[in-house]
């Protein structure tokens, strides 16, 4: 554990602990430019919420005024603050594409915004998760301890005068991971989730992917977490447990276990969220669940006034029991990427990843090229891993109009002369016609299909890879003697990405 920042530091943002009710009128505008209130609202602040440990966290209740009809309840569950936080939009170049006068104001970060919400009979609860600002206890990073503050939260929620008994998560990123998480605890009066965006597997995804430490994320996150007490280090984690422990399988939500329908949000663009995001699709047990696969940033696309209300219908249907029709809605909706041209949105099919994909086998060459055999006789490439910017790049020339839709992998025979190991980042992105790259190897966040792997922990799980999807047991580590050339697979993270007549299919190796 690390001491949290101060809550009185001029990052957190807090605007102080303020028990009390008060009516927001409709018309108000909480800031200039912000959207005004479309109706009252009844903000509670400050509410108490006992967990089953005697910790006491606090969360804020928006919801509506003038009425005696009991309402479900969308809770965002995170660690940055009931208000403005630890994080904000305006934190983000370009309020990350969210206009101001998309929003109220009254959201917090990555939730949903309440002026939307109550306006359509609904209730959202913004708590501070243990530890974080005023409520008790030392703030933990995902894990049992989140899952079970979640369910308890869920069951306090269901149990007030103003509730249906009904209730949902909702948010992206965090907000996303923590409802994973927290539904596969199966809390008795959860409803829905509709996870937007966010991993489920700490290590894999984010802290440890491909067995390589990846602290630069998390410190940057972990610096925004404000507190009275202490915040769990997993950037010390990330740099101190290589394989994989109970701490980190503590970090990986138990997704076969959730069972509440689910409206789930994907993109092929995010360094952290892409993968989990379709895998948890794939894998939550529910027969309720949809898949969107968005073609922008995450925030823009949580608060796109069409998605906004397509979510409504997703929840009118299972917290209301409004028979709107929602099942009608495709079980899958993606996008295909095409830089350069205009992506294409909104493909509809029936599951994931998308039936009838056809695999193709493409063989790198000496001259660099990548072919459909391979070569008569044995061949290498090198680079100079030392080297900033040192890579191969590895080329075929598109002369028809190709899509690489999902998941693929790249399998190497690698040798690290002078070393005992090897840190690969592998990536498949295209060369426009203008003759500029998409992405490339050590940009994973950009548009590609994109893999790391410690050479040590290449073992594999036979039981979990599939002939496109290895999966890396972690659990040991096999250095490289001196001359030995090994053999490696590399999963690369699922991707919709459309190649042109005379545009170039590029796998990068670094």
């Amino acid at each position: 554990y690390r001491k949290a920042q101060p809550i009185d530091s001029p990052r957190a943002r807090y605007p102080g602990f303020k028990p009390s009710t008060t009516l927001l009128k409709s018309g108000t505008i909480r800031r200039d430019g912000a959207r005004k209130l479309t109706c009252d609202i009844i903000f509670e602040r400050d509410v108490a919420v006992k967990l089953r440990d005697g910790i006491t966290i606090y969360t804020d209740v928006f919801r509506p005024a003038n009425t005696t009809v009991k309402s479900p309840a969308i809770i965002a569950w995170g660690p940055y603050g009931k208000e403005i936080g630890g994080q904000w939009l305006d934190d983000v170049p370009g309020r990350a594409g969210v206009p101001l006068s998309m929003v109220s104001e009254l959201q917090k970060f990555e939730a949903p915004d309440p002026a939307y919400w109550v306006a359509h009979g609904y209730i959202v609860l913004n708590p501070d998760a243990r530890g974080a600002y005023m409520s008790e206890g030392n703030q933990t990073y995902y894990g049992r301890q989140m899952a079970e503050d979640g369910y308890d939260f869920v069951e306090w929620a269901a149990a007030q005068s103003w509730s249906n008994g009904k209730t949902a998560f909702s948010g992206n990123s965090y907000l996303a991971i923590s409802q994973w998480f927290i539904a596969a605890e199966k809390p008795p009066h959860l409803t829905a989730i509709a996870p937007w965006e966010g991993f489920y597997d700490g290590y894999r995804e984010a802290g440890r992917r491909g067995g390589i430490a990846q602290p630069g994320f998390g410190e940057e996150i972990v610096q925004t977490y404000a507190g009275n007490a202490y915040i769990e280090d997993h950037v010390r984690m990330q740099l101190k447990d290589d394989l994989m422990n109970p701490y980190w399988e503590d970090k990986i939500a138990r997704i076969e276990r959730i069972d509440v329908p689910a409206y789930v949000v994907a993109s092929y663009t995010s360094p952290i969220h892409t993968h989990g995001s379709f895998e948890g699709f794939r894998r939550i047990a529910t027969k309720d669940k949809w898949l969107r696969v968005h073609n922008t940033g995450e925030w823009d696309d949580y608060y796109n006034p069409a998605h906004v209300e397509d979510l409504r219908k997703f929840f009118d249907r299972y917290l209301k029991d409004i028979k709107n029709e929602w099942e009608k809605t495709p079980r899958v909706r993606y996008s295909v990427l095409d830089p350069g041209a205009k992506d294409t949105i909104d493909i509809e099919t029936t599951e994931w990843p998308v039936p009838g994909t056809t695999f193709t086998k493409f063989y790198p060459q000496a001259d660099k090229t990548l072919r459909s055999a391979a070569s008569p006789k044995e061949e290498s490439l090198s680079y100079e891993a030392t080297q900033k910017g040192g890579e191969v790049l590895i080329s075929f020339n598109i002369t028809e109009t190709t899509e690489l839709i999902g998941y693929s992998k790249v399998k190497l025979w690698v040798e690290a002369a002078g070393s005992d190991d090897i840190e690969l980042t592998v990536a498949v992105t295209k060369r426009k016609l203008d003759g500029t790259l998409t992405s490339g190897a050590g940009k994973v966040q950009n548009i590609a299909a994109a893999g790391l792997l410690r050479v040590s922990q290449r073992a594999l799980d036979t039981k979990r890879s599939t002939e496109s999807e290895p999966f890396q047991l972690h659990t040991k580590e096999e250095l490289l003697k001196p001359g030995e050339i090994v053999p490696v697979e590399i999963a690369l993270w699922p991707i919709g990405l459309r190649f042109r007549p005379g545009e170039t299919m590029v796998l990068s190796i670094a």
